[in-house]
């Protein structure tokens, strides 16, 4: 079964962060005429032709500025000033941006966890050297609210069993990294999840819901490999040969929905980084798709413009990629 591909005349996002229902999505623009000049813009993805709204601030944003959008079609935003991590929540007002204020937290590192599951509430991780703050920081009665501190310095972060309960991150604690499940409802308590073997460093990439089908690198087969396995189930982690393509980097980003206990069958979108054929802005990424099931990688050319390592796949089994070109800022192929 191939992936069909598609090309409509309007887009997703750049950055290109989803909402969890797959209705908006978000991305740091550059402003026209204004290489420097970055603005947050939202996508609206559930209609007919999907379609960008500019949210531009009082000043233009960060490079490092993150965004990601609500399922209420608002769009939060993560400034950082020195140590003080600013939440905003953003969304038009006829000719302008109107904004919340969400509060702050005072650390040295933090991140936006990927847009949780039912999409009214947004999450951060703060690494530590010693332990990792976890903060609820959109969506809670009173700005920012600090949820749990798991031991050790984590990072990565995938959304389990299609809700905002189980957090999968991957901790890196007395010299080697386990991806490890906090159950944000009971006060982060931590149990382990991929431990593949006692010296090896394990890293869930992407987990999906309905097929319970999970994307791993590991260097558990003696140097690091992508691999498969399936959320609570009996058999080993695999790591096919066919993910393994010499001189190139691999790495998945998304997984096809809605095949409920047929994990083997389900799409999963790959970047490709590596040598050969430029694009005319000058990028060495390119598209694989693969299934559990297949024996090799599918490799396609993506689309002039990709946002590179964006994209999702529908529950028929369509990859749709998000691409930004002069004669098409906003387009989905």
């Amino acid at each position: 079964m191939q992936a069909r591909i598609r090309v409509r005349t309007t887009a997703r996002t750049a950055g290109c962060t989803v909402s969890a229902d797959g209705s908006y999505a978000a991305r740091l623009a550059r402003a026209a005429g204004s290489p420097d000049a970055w603005y947050p813009e939202r996508w609206t993805l559930g209609s007919a032709e999907p379609y960008a709204v500019p949210l531009p601030g009082n000043q233009p944003e960060e490079p490092s500025t993150e965004v990601l959008p609500m399922a209420d079609g608002r769009v939060l935003v993560h400034r950082v000033a020195g140590e003080r991590h600013v939440f905003t929540l953003l969304y038009p007002t006829g000719p302008g941006t109107g904004e919340v204020p969400l509060g702050a937290v005072e650390c040295g590192e933090l991140s936006l966890l990927p847009p949780a599951p039912g999409g009214t509430r947004a999450y951060a991780v703060a690494p530590g050297s010693r332990s990792s703050d976890i903060w609820l920081v959109a969506g809670g009665a009173f700005g920012p609210e600090h949820l749990a501190a798991v031991p050790g310095r984590c990072s990565g972060g995938v959304w389990l069993g299609g809700t905002d309960r189980m957090l999968a991150l991957d901790r890196e604690l007395d010299g080697r990294t386990k991806t490890v499940a906090v159950d944000l409802e009971r006060g982060g308590e931590v149990s382990p999840l991929l431990q593949i073997a006692e010296d090896s460093d394990d890293r869930l990439l992407l987990a999906d819901a309905d097929s319970g089908l999970l994307l791993i690198r590991s260097d558990a087969p003696g140097d690091s490999r992508l691999g498969w396995g399936v959320l609570g189930g009996t058999r080993p982690v695999r790591f096919p040969e066919s993910l393994r393509l010499p001189d190139l980097t691999v790495t998945p980003f998304a997984i096809q929905p809605g095949q409920v206990l047929t994990p083997e069958a389900c799409g999963v979108a790959l970047r490709i980084d590596g040598p050969g054929p430029a694009d005319p802005a000058g990028s060495r990424s390119w598209l694989g798709v693969w299934r559990p099931a297949a024996r090799q990688v599918q490799q396609l050319a993506a689309p002039a413009g990709w946002l590179t390592g964006s994209g999702w796949w529908t529950r028929d089994g369509e990859l749709c990629l998000p691409y930004a070109t002069g004669a098409a800022p906003c387009g989905v192929a």
